[in-house]
Protein backbone atom coordinates (compact mmCIF):
# COMPACT_ATOMS: atom_id res chain seq x y z
CA UNK A 1 0.00 0.00 0.00
CA UNK A 2 1.33 3.41 -0.92
CA UNK A 3 0.79 6.00 1.77
CA UNK A 4 0.79 9.77 2.08
CA UNK A 5 1.18 12.02 5.10
CA UNK A 6 -1.13 14.95 5.71
CA UNK A 7 -1.46 17.41 8.55
CA UNK A 8 -4.72 17.82 10.48
CA UNK A 9 -4.87 20.28 13.35
CA UNK A 10 -1.09 20.30 13.64
CA UNK A 11 -0.80 16.52 13.82
CA UNK A 12 0.63 14.34 11.08
CA UNK A 13 -1.58 11.50 9.80
CA UNK A 14 -0.83 8.70 7.39
CA UNK A 15 -3.46 7.82 4.78
CA UNK A 16 -3.63 5.48 1.81
CA UNK A 17 -2.61 7.16 -1.45
CA UNK A 18 -5.70 8.12 -3.45
CA UNK A 19 -7.77 9.12 -0.41
CA UNK A 20 -10.22 11.86 -1.27
CA UNK A 21 -11.30 14.63 1.05
CA UNK A 22 -14.79 13.06 1.11
CA UNK A 23 -13.25 9.74 2.23
CA UNK A 24 -11.30 11.49 4.96
CA UNK A 25 -14.34 13.40 6.26
CA UNK A 26 -16.29 10.11 6.47
CA UNK A 27 -13.35 8.34 8.13
CA UNK A 28 -13.31 11.02 10.82
CA UNK A 29 -16.99 10.26 11.52
CA UNK A 30 -18.51 13.51 10.29
CA UNK A 31 -21.74 13.65 8.33
CA UNK A 32 -21.41 15.54 5.03
CA UNK A 33 -23.18 18.72 6.10
CA UNK A 34 -21.70 19.09 9.56
CA UNK A 35 -18.22 20.41 8.71
CA UNK A 36 -16.60 22.90 6.38
CA UNK A 37 -13.29 21.86 4.84
CA UNK A 38 -10.11 23.45 3.52
CA UNK A 39 -6.95 22.04 1.97
CA UNK A 40 -3.78 24.13 2.15
CA UNK A 41 -5.82 27.14 3.22
CA UNK A 42 -8.28 26.92 0.31
CA UNK A 43 -11.97 26.30 1.09
CA UNK A 44 -13.27 23.10 -0.55
CA UNK A 45 -17.06 23.09 -1.09
CA UNK A 46 -18.95 19.95 -0.14
CA UNK A 47 -19.70 19.11 -3.79
CA UNK A 48 -15.96 19.11 -4.66
CA UNK A 49 -14.72 16.86 -1.83
CA UNK A 50 -15.14 13.60 -3.78
CA UNK A 51 -12.91 14.91 -6.58
CA UNK A 52 -10.31 16.41 -4.24
CA UNK A 53 -7.57 13.78 -3.90
CA UNK A 54 -5.32 14.44 -0.93
CA UNK A 55 -1.61 14.59 -1.64
CA UNK A 56 1.47 14.06 0.46
CA UNK A 57 2.13 17.14 2.59
CA UNK A 58 -1.39 18.62 2.35
CA UNK A 59 -2.68 20.54 5.36
CA UNK A 60 -6.35 19.74 5.97
CA UNK A 61 -8.68 21.78 8.14
CA UNK A 62 -12.20 20.85 9.21
CA UNK A 63 -14.47 23.33 10.93
CA UNK A 64 -17.79 22.68 12.57
CA UNK A 65 -20.35 24.99 11.10
CA UNK A 66 -21.83 27.41 13.59
CA UNK A 67 -25.45 28.39 13.15
CA UNK A 68 -27.33 30.84 15.27
CA UNK A 69 -28.21 34.38 15.69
Amino acid sequence: MNAIRIELDGASRELPAGTTLADFVRERGYAEGTVATAVNGEFVPRDRRAETVLRDGDAVAMFRQIVGG
